[in-house]
């Protein structure tokens, strides 16, 4: 691994106050980020790389890329939950394996956001288009999680319908309004996007500060439900992005030759939802325990990913 790429990776001052927020909750201080306001934060990121992705797509001639890397993405959401859900059935139960299934096949917008900053901090180019591969890429491994427990549950909740599962995963607020966002900014002109760019642009890094300061707070205060589960739940949190991130790293330079691309491809497959798939999760499979499949997503695989995935990644794509 390149050891420049890490160092300017992990002193990196939105990830410094990741880390910063897990060294506050082992300290026991009352640092907290109120819940409005992160809730806000999380808005504002989709929204500005929604935008700003809309804008790039806009400028990008229409080829058969950018056809091959969406159905690559949705070949990814579907692919990822199946062998993650058989894997898990044996060990934690139906439930919590087609929970877990679908948080690793979904995909994380806060690590897509963190590797576009990383992007450009290491000033490499990508694609406005990867925007739209991210958000197709949320509904379809929330749906073969569903499908698996379905078929694997003798007495599963018949009020539950897949309908309404798939009209859940599509109307999530952060699909909606990544996907919104999109379509706004490809509709804008440059001089209405002009306009306000010291919103969606320069004010971006520092709320992005401040969302990972957030996130190391709360990582810190769940990861310790996991201990109950033994080693397994570590490890796996930390061998399916590997796996995963290493294949999409190599696989994907047959879709596209954009290190930029092919290094969100590989972030993508790596990350696992806590957002999306935790509010569909409460829905369809309420007997799953939140306290194992959103540790693993937020508390162990979010950090790896953004602080040593990013990495990985890119040296193994700068390689091949």
């Amino acid at each position: 691994m390149d050891l420049h790429l890490l160092v300017d990776n992990l002193t990196n001052p939105a990830l410094l106050f990741f880390f910063l927020g897990l060294l506050a909750v082992q300290l026991k201080s009352d640092l907290a980020i109120p819940p409005s306001s992160s809730k806000f934060i999380s808005l504002y990121l989709l929204l500005s790389i929604g935008f700003k992705g809309g804008q790039e797509l806009a400028h990008s001639a229409f080829n058969m890329e950018i056809v091959w890397s969406l159905i690559f993405g949705v070949v990814l959401a579907l692919s990822v939950p199946l062998y993650a859900f058989f894997t898990l059935k044996k060990r934690v139960g139906v439930q919590n394996a087609a929970a877990i299934a679908a948080a690793y096949g979904s995909v994380s917008a806060v690590t897509f956001v963190t590797t576009v900053a990383y992007l450009d901090m290491e000033q490499i180019a990508y694609s406005g288009y990867m925007v739209a591969v991210m958000a197709i890429m949320e509904a379809p491994s929330i749906i073969i999680g569903v499908l698996l427990m379905m078929l694997f549950t003798a007495n599963r909740d018949k009020t539950v319908t897949m309908g309404s599962i798939i009209k859940h995963s599509v109307t999530n607020g952060s699909v909606l309004l990544i996907i919104g966002s999109l379509v706004i900014g490809f509709m804008a002109s440059d001089a209405q996007a002009q306009g306000i760019a010291p919103f969606t642009t320069d004010i971006f890094k520092g709320f992005l500060a401040v969302f990972l300061l957030d996130m190391g707070i709360s990582s810190g205060k769940k990861i310790g439900s996991l201990k109950e589960y033994g080693a397994f739940p570590y490890v796996f949190a930390i061998a399916v992005p590997i796996v995963n991130g290493i294949i999409v790293s190599l696989l994907s330079g047959f879709i596209t030759e954009s290190v930029g691309n092919r290094l969100l491809f590989a972030i993508l497959a790596a990350s696992a939802s806590y957002i999306a798939v935790p509010a569909a999760m409460k829905l369809a499979a309420p007997k799953a325990n939140e306290g194992l499949y959103l540790p693993m997503a937020l508390a162990i695989t979010f950090p790896f990913n953004i602080t040593l995935g990013m990495p990985l990644y890119l040296c193994i794509i700068n390689w091949s």
